[in-house]
């Protein structure tokens, strides 16, 4: 013990500020080793309180059956949070062979989520007008998807794209999966938001997403003293369309009908 405080001495060092160093650098190397995984545990649970809210109502026991795609849509988006934890936990346990090996599953997977989430959004629309005569619920059952859609598909490409660039792939997997949780946000059951305007349930919604995002930009901050080039190109991108979308249900619902009308016929 005394020759390690004589060395430590000799080079400059305190032993007290080398304790003080190797705790100020623990909860960093929590962030390391634990953030996406703890990342892909948080949205699985947003996603399920959201959706445990109407999932009975809406999906199990409705009054009027849904579309079958309609299910077939909630098992392919629950099953890519599953399969987002998985490849998260792989990752966190030093398996990135299996990783790899499973990665082309989550690409078929994803490929799925895209597809049914644009085919899903323009049933439903129908559904709403022609079977519920609900005009208001169907533009937002087309609107809200065809925006969640896109931000989830570009991040998912690109990632798919720079796999073999860890940096890049698992940040945009994470800013892809963030953007299927606005539904889970809009169906959270939050006693203020039936008396709000439109526009603060959009930003309530839109807002969850983006702070879980946001959080990605937090870790870069602490870990690496930085902010990646994916969160400084993917967050501006998404608030754009965010508030274009807002913008457009606020201000000019008749154009968001127009649109509607002219996708699903």
């Amino acid at each position: 013990m005394t020759d390690t405080v004589t060395n430590l001495g000799q080079i400059g060092i305190q032993p007290g500020a080398a304790a003080s160093k190797t705790v100020a650098t623990r909860p960093v190397r929590l962030l390391q080793q634990y953030f996406y995984f703890f990342m892909s545990l948080l949205i699985a649970v947003i996603v399920v309180y959201g959706f445990s809210h109407t999932v009975d109502e809406r999906l199990i026991h409705a009054a009027v059956p849904r579309p079958f795609i309609l299910y077939l849509h909630a098992a392919i988006f629950f099953g890519w949070v599953l399969f987002f934890i998985f490849q998260s936990l792989l990752v966190r346990t030093h398996n990135v062979r299996l990783h790899r090996q499973v990665g082309w599953f989550g690409v078929a997977l994803g490929v799925a989520v895209s597809v049914l989430g644009i085919s899903t959004a323009i049933t439903m629309t129908r559904f709403q007008m022609f079977r519920l005569h609900a005009v208001a619920d169907a533009v937002t059952d087309l609107l809200g998807p065809f925006l969640d859609m896109t931000s989830f598909t570009i991040p998912f490409a690109l990632a798919i794209y720079w796999r073999k660039k860890p940096e890049f792939h698992r940040r945009l997997l994470l800013v892809a999966t963030c953007a299927l949780t606005s539904a889970a946000f809009s169906r959270m059951p939050l006693q203020m938001l039936p008396v709000l305007p439109n526009m603060l349930i959009f930003i309530w919604i839109y807002g969850g997403v983006d702070v879980l995002i946001f959080l990605g930009v937090v870790r870069d901050l602490i870990v690496d003293r930085r902010i990646h080039r994916v969160y400084l190109y993917a967050l501006p991108a998404l608030l754009a369309a965010q508030a274009i979308v807002i913008c457009m249900y606020q201000y000019d619902w008749s154009l968001c009908v127009k649109i509607a009308h002219a996708i699903v016929g």
